[in-house]
């Protein structure tokens, strides 16, 4: 069982081996909210996520003989890092199987621990079907990723650390893949004090927990799509779910794009990479039916490929209005482009790539036989609505994207 002792005991475990990651307050977040916010970084935790608490806890109850034999788990990335970690710390021989869409950069971090790492199926389910397989061919000790009480336990320090920081706290958000840290969390901090409020975020297209807790008994999901893929989960874990029952007061879900824009404020008001998963706490500060409260939100994790980042930094720029393209015909003739050029400048507009076809029209002389494509940088959509208009009131007819 999830008791204080056990919790202690994790504690004990992992002091001296992980980081404690501390608590950011966030002077921007409360401006936005209403609220006192604080945010707890465990995307600065060794391996880049707080998996490593649990999985660091779980390898320590192993006896040596099976950690000799073999140790084996299913993940898409952080638990993956932790028990690859884990496994380094205790000289014990693991294997990881991990979906074949994982980010490549939770892969190799992953094989930088030595363990093997078998590459299976879209998603965590088809990993853990095959890791199930692999363990019973040939006996290792599976891990699960968050069904587990050993886990949850030690993903349920945080909240050591939390209220130490901040013993005021009134709210704690907390990320939701399995289950398995919202209910170590949710567990320790009502013991430890019974008036906080313990809240879960899920992302709406892998809201297993919220369906669930709805249905009153463990719950799948026919399919899971969400950018948010260390939370793409469709069952939530049976042995940790009365614990979620019994201690979770709500849980909140945030669509993939509220992820995007919260990516962008994390990473200019704060110098932070978070990834998707971790995003999801962050995401729902503003969806608080609450004010003038201390709200601790928990960044479970950091681990993003460069891709990843380059496409969320472009998708919300451009959400935002301050990166923008736009499209227009014009007669082939010398100074058009000078023309267009000169009203952007005009207009403060910041000119970051063009295309200038001229055979877009196979007849030359057309007042529209040239096709430009600009891509703009703005200060936002009312600064983005200033430029296209002067182009409009210049006779140009654009097309804007």
């Amino acid at each position: 069982m999830l008791t204080l002792e056990k919790f202690q005991q994790a504690a004990l475990v992992l002091q001296n081996v992980i980081l404690d990651t501390g608590l950011i307050y966030s002077k921007t977040f409360t401006q936005q909210t209403g609220n006192r916010i604080w945010f707890k970084p465990e995307n600065m935790q060794l391996t880049g996520a707080y998996k490593i608490r649990g999985a660091l806890y779980k390898v320590s109850t192993f006896s040596p003989e099976q950690r000799e034999r073999g140790l084996i788990t299913a993940s898409a990335g952080n638990h993956a890092q932790g028990l690859g970690f884990a496994s380094q710390y205790y000289s014990a021989k693991a294997t990881i199987v991990m979906p074949e869409t994982t980010p490549l950069v939770k892969v190799n971090n992953t094989k930088s621990y030595g363990v093997h790492v078998v590459l299976s199926g879209n998603i965590y389910d088809d990993a853990y079907a095959c890791a199930l397989n692999l363990a019973q061919e040939n006996n290792y000790e599976f891990v699960h990723p968050f069904n587990d009480i050993d886990i949850a336990a030690g993903q349920g320090t945080l909240a050591f650390e939390i209220l130490r920081m901040l013993p005021e706290a009134d709210i704690i958000l907390v990320p939701v893949g399995g289950g398995g840290l919202l209910a170590g969390i949710a567990t320790l901090a009502k013991i430890l004090k019974p008036a906080i409020i313990v809240i879960g975020v899920e992302p709406s297209g892998a809201a297993c927990m919220k369906m669930s807790l709805k249905e009153g008994k463990v719950t799948s999901l026919h399919k899971v799509e969400t950018i948010a893929d260390g939370v793409a989960v469709r069952t939530p874990g049976d042995l940790i779910f009365p614990y979620v029952q019994k201690y979770v007061d709500d849980i909140i879900t945030i669509d993939d794009q509220k992820l995007v824009d919260v990516f962008l404020d994390l990473m200019e008001s704060h110098k932070m990479i978070v990834e998707n998963a971790g995003l999801l706490s962050a995401a729902a500060l503003k969806y608080l039916d609450v004010k003038n409260k201390n709200v601790v939100a928990l960044l479970s994790g950091g681990n993003m490929d460069v891709i990843t980042i380059s496409s969320l930094v472009q998708h919300g720029l451009r959400n935002r209005g301050r990166i923008f393209t736009f499209s227009v015909r014009l007669p082939d003739r010398p100074g058009e482009l000078h023309r267009i050029s000169g009203i952007i400048a005009r207009e403060r507009g910041n000119i970051i790539e063009l295309q200038h076809n001229q055979f877009v029209d196979i007849n030359r002389n057309s007042d529209k036989g040239t096709e430009l494509v600009v891509t703009l940088e703005a200060f936002g959509h009312e600064h983005k609505n200033t430029i296209m208009t002067a182009l409009s009131q210049e006779g140009y007819a654009t097309c804007c994207s």
